[in-house]
Parts: structure tokens; C-alpha cells; sequence
């Protein structure tokens, strides 16, 4: 089953079911009128939900044409957005970029940092920064949504309570961050708001390419319309979902419609950092890595950071080239002033 949030005048939207083709689309306004609300009572609803969807399939159930630039991210806003860094690939050229030893405990122990959930762009919206200096990164992930979890809980009634997955773009602003983690308390300034795929799923859609806690296909990424990386986000994940949704809930109840990311797909290429995809690498899911891998092999970065006018696309297929999620595509754009401050 394939769930979407489309835009209209209130700020959680409406849900709707959408086709498995992405081109069609139900309103189930009579079952629940938002995700979240379909979440709160997933037991009950999803059932009714999963009908409309057969549905669509069959050509039973009335429908209207699913256009991707209508709809806002399946949570428009969440109780709860978590974002783990789970590839530590990715985690281990940062610091080796800097310097810095990998402590032991990382590979036990997950990163994870809040993220601000009060609103989250669409998977067409802009990326609107007010400083190109900022440093703008893009970071290709894969997300889940979980339904309640108990405080305590272990990574088997994690996987469990997975409810959907989608893709994320979780903007960096690189610039501020060095700033910030100096002060000890974490991010806040440097993650502005995070954007979702079109579409979310239940696992079930998606085969064999779940195991339970990983989605194991290729996470597709473009910007200003060139290939940026194919990295596999079943590769090198050193902590599957339910290990992450796990450690969240050590010392706290989750509530449905927490979101908890995987963090930035990275795969490493014959046991080393891995190479652009014209280089015969499957490329990165963030600037920051390559700038990272330029730093290590040449004392210092090439490769910049987006720019105003740039564009990112993240996207997943399925075995046969479809489009699962739909695609996030954004561009970057300065951010105006409202007026004098």
C-alpha cells in the first residue's frame, strides 16, 4: 500500500491511497483524513485502507490522477523526527577527514541526533537558505515511520512497529555545523527542515528488497541533472532500522508517527572510501563525503556545495526501473526577507 499527503489549506493536508504506478490516487477522508491520524488507529484503519488500495489496483474504486508536485511529505509535521547515521562509512571518512579516531563504541553504539519536526518541506519545495556560505548539502536517506514503541523496547519489536518507509533529504548547512558541535550540545542552526518522498510505503510493497530491517536497493541521486551516487542503502548499513528505533526508545516512549532516519547512504568500494560513479563507484549521497575523500587524498576539498539555482533529485526503483517512492526534486533558492528585522 502506497500513502500520500496531498497540500490543501490546512497544515496536515489530506491523505489519500495511491496507485502502485504512482499516476492514481484515492481520498479516504471517510476512514482518516491525515497520515497521522491513521497512524493513531493503524490496528483498525490500515485494513480499510489496504481495501481502497486493492481498489485502485482492479479499477473498482474511484480515483483521480496522483500528481507528485501536489503533494506535501506524508507527515507534513511528526511528534517525533530522529536521525540516526547508520552507514559508518560515511562516519569514519568525517573524522579520518579531520584527523579524528573512530572510538570503539561507534560501531556498538548508534549516533542519533532530534531533528526539528514541526514542519517538513514537500518533495517539491525549494530548499531556501539565506547564505550560499552555509555550506548546502543534500543528504539521501531512507526513513521509516513507526507505529507506538515501548521505552525498553529490543530491536525485534522495533522492526515490528515499522509502519512505512520513504526516502528523505536531510538538508545539511555544513558551514555551520563545525560552530556548533564546538559548543558540546549538538545540531540546531545547521539542520534547517528535512523533505520527504512523495509517497510512503508499508513494507510489504516492497518484496524481497526488505529484509525486515533494511531496504536493500540502490538510492538513486542527481544534481543539476547528473548521477551522484547509486549507493545500495541494504550495504554496509552497520545498524538497521530496528536497532536504531531501539536505541531511541532506551529511555522514552515513541508515539506513532515518529520518523527515524537511517542517516546518509554510504557504501564503501573494495573495502575503501568509495569512487565517483564515473569513476566506476556507485557514488555518494552527500557532498560532504566526496569533499571528505578529496581532503583525505589531497589535503584539501574541490567539489562544492550547492549553489542558489542548483537542483537534487533522490529517487528509488524497484527490479523493473519503476519508481516506488516517487522522487524528492528540489532546487535551492535564497531565501527573501520578509521585511525590515
Amino acid at each position: 500500500m502506497k500513502l500520500a499527503t496531498l497540500k490543501d489549506s490546512t497544515r496536515d493536508g489530506r491523505l489519500v491511497i495511491v496507485s502502485r504506478d504512482l499516476t492514481r490516487c484515492s481520498e479516504v477522508g471517510h476512514i482518516a483524513r491525515t497520515l497521522q491520524a491513521a497512524l493513531d488507529d493503524w490496528e483498525h484503519v490500515a485494513p480499510r485502507l489496504a481495501q481502497i488500495a486493492e481498489g485502485i489496483e482492479t479499477g473498482a474504486q474511484p480515483t483521480i490522477r496522483f500528481r507528485e508536485h501536489d503533494a506535501a511529505s506524508p507527515l507534513p509535521r511528526a511528534y517525533q523526527w530522529a536521525d540516526g547515521s547508520a552507514y559508518l562509512n560515511h562516519v569514519e571518512l568525517v573524522r579520518r577527514a579531520r584527523g579524528a579516531e573512530m572510538p570503539a563504541s561507534f560501531w556498538t553504539d548508534p549516533l542519533m541526533y532530534q531533528g526539528g519536526s514541526d514542519g517538513f518541506l514537500g518533495p517539491r519545495d525549494p530548499i531556501v537558505v539565506a547564505d550560499e556560505a552555509y555550506g548546502i548539502d543534500l543528504e539521501g536517506e531512507i526513513a521509516i515511520i513507526a507505529g507506538d514503541v515501548a521505552m525498553g523496547s529490543g530491536p525485534e519489536a522495533a522492526r515490528d512497529a515499522i509502519r512505512l518507509v520513504m526516502l528523505a533529504n536531510d538538508v545539511s548547512l555544513r558551514g555551520l555545523i563545525p560552530d556548533e558541535l564546538a559548543k558540546g550540545f549538538g545540531f540546531f542552526q545547521s539542520k534547517p527542515a528535512s523533505a520527504f518522498s512523495p509517497v510512503a510505503v508499508t513494507p510489504d510493497e516492497l518484496g524481497e528488497a526488505w529484509d525486515g530491517g533494511k531496504l536493500c536497493l540502490p538510492l538513486l541521486v542527481s544534481v543539476n541533472g547528473r548521477a551522484f551516487g547509486k549507493a545500495n542503502a541494504g550495504v554496509d548499513m552497520t545498524f538497521d532500522f530496528g536497532q536504531l528505533i531501539a536505541h531511541a526508545a532506551k529511555t522514552r516512549n515513541l508515539v506513532a508517527g515518529t520518523i527515524i532516519g537511517s542517516g546518509t547512504v554510504s557504501n564503501k568500494l573494495d573495502g575503501g572510501a568509495g569512487k565517483p560513479i564515473e569513476d566506476g563507484g556507485d557514488g555518494y549521497s552527500c557532498i560532504a563525503e566526496i569533499r571528505m575523500i578529496e581532503t583525505i587524498k589531497t589535503g584539501s576539498p574541490k567539489t562544492p556545495f550547492m549553489q542558489f539555482g542548483d537542483q537534487v533529485r533522490i529517487e528509488m526503483k524497484d527490479d523493473a526501473g519503476h519508481s516506488i517512492f516517487g522522487a524528492i526534486e528540489q532546487t535551492v533558492e535564497k531565501y527573501k526577507e520578509a521585511g525590515p528585522r
